[in-house]
């Protein structure tokens, strides 16, 4: 079906003024770069969630990968977009600039081969991700095992996305009326764990994936379940996503990991939603095992990425965007990571259209 058919039918269907959320921060930026904002009918707005891993990662998670950074006998590996999230008072970047040993990886199999090669020192890993990235980090806990690596630790901040969504549905100032569901989570998760969504709180819930025409055909179905008032949970992305995702993924999850309640930007402590190293593998969680006193956390009070996070807000409407926060000097994580609410909108949200749906 074309964009112009799809959209008709949207339009069709909708008679009401209706918010959908996009769960994913890729959603996010591929519905900015397509302008689908600005193409949907006036009544059906699209608001963000809290689905950017580098946005829900809280400060004491960055305190203490900041405290490991400043460590002489530590290098801390990390994605690169992990460089500008503010900690307390400071950032990665700040600690690198003033001789702190933190290297940017490209994937956890990088961060072990920089253990091989520096047997002098701790190298402490930053897992930070959804169920996407999570069977990365356990395969590379159970290849260090077996290569019998042990200067080589992660601290993990892997998190649950179906368990924030139920976090974000029992909050009683979200109002949403159908769910945009993560397309590569779901790739190894299947869609099981989020048919909750449908069946205990009756919206209306779509795979999808995240070209343009990916991303028009999964709003056109909850159009449609709008209109029908038949909340299901639809694959649009049976390419991708099959019914029970990747089970080997999952099977590694399972074994390294236990479901733990971890702290979430916006969210505060939520039970069951992160993945902490478990016993069995706990020779590798830098936690347990590299000694370090961060300092004592507090939030940015000015800024309301939290609040972004959860859909109450716009970026617009923090009094910290585009004035003093921005993506060369983020204050807050939603400007730093490219998939960030506040870094999409202050990228792309110019024009007529910016501040409106």
């Amino acid at each position: 079906m074309s964009s112009e058919a799809l959209l008709q039918k949207i339009a069709a269907n909708i008679s009401r003024p209706v918010r959908f959320m996009e769960v994913c921060g890729t959603h996010t930026v591929s519905i900015f770069r397509a302008g689908i904002r600005q193409l949907l009918p006036e009544n059906v707005e699209l608001v963000s969630g809290p689905g950017c891993p580098v946005c829900v990662t809280p400060n004491d998670y960055m305190d203490r990968a900041i405290a490991y950074g400043q460590q002489k006998d530590v290098i801390v590996a990390t994605f690169g977009d992990m460089l500008k999230v503010p900690g307390t008072t400071q950032d990665l970047n700040t600690v690198r600039d003033n001789g702190g040993a933190i290297e940017i990886v490209y994937s956890p199999l990088d961060a072990l081969q920089t253990a091989i090669l520096n047997p002098d020192k701790k190298v402490v890993f930053l897992g930070v991700g959804f169920e996407t990235t999570a069977p990365l980090s356990a395969a590379v806990i159970k290849t260090a095992r077996e290569k019998n690596i042990k200067n080589f630790f992660v601290l993990s901040a892997h998190k649950r996305t179906s368990v924030i969504m139920r976090a974000l549905l029992a909050d009683p100032q979200v109002h949403v009326d159908g769910f945009l569901l993560p397309g590569h989570v779901c790739v190894i998760t299947g869609g099981a764990p989020f048919s909750f969504v449908s069946q205990e709180y009756k919206i209306p819930t779509v795979i999808a994936g995240f070209e343009p025409l990916e991303i028009l055909s999964a709003i056109y179905l909850l159009s449609r379940q709008v209109k029908n008032g038949t909340p299901l949970l639809e694959n649009a992305y049976k390419s991708v996503v099959h019914r029970g995702g990747n089970e080997h993924a999952q099977k590694m999850i399972g074994e390294v990991f236990d479901d733990v309640t971890v702290n979430w930007r916006g969210f505060g402590a939520v039970e069951k939603s992160g993945l902490a190293i478990n016993d069995a593998y706990a020779e590798f969680d830098a936690e347990k095992m590299v000694a370090v006193e961060p300092e004592k956390s507090r939030e940015n009070p000015g800024c309301r990425c939290g609040e972004v996070l959860r859909g109450l807000i716009k970026p617009p409407q923090c009094p910290l965007f585009k004035k003093v926060c921005s993506p060369e000097k983020p204050s807050g994580a939603c400007m730093v990571s490219i998939e960030g609410t506040c870094h999409a909108w202050y990228k792309y949200g110019q024009g007529k259209y910016a501040y409106g749906k």
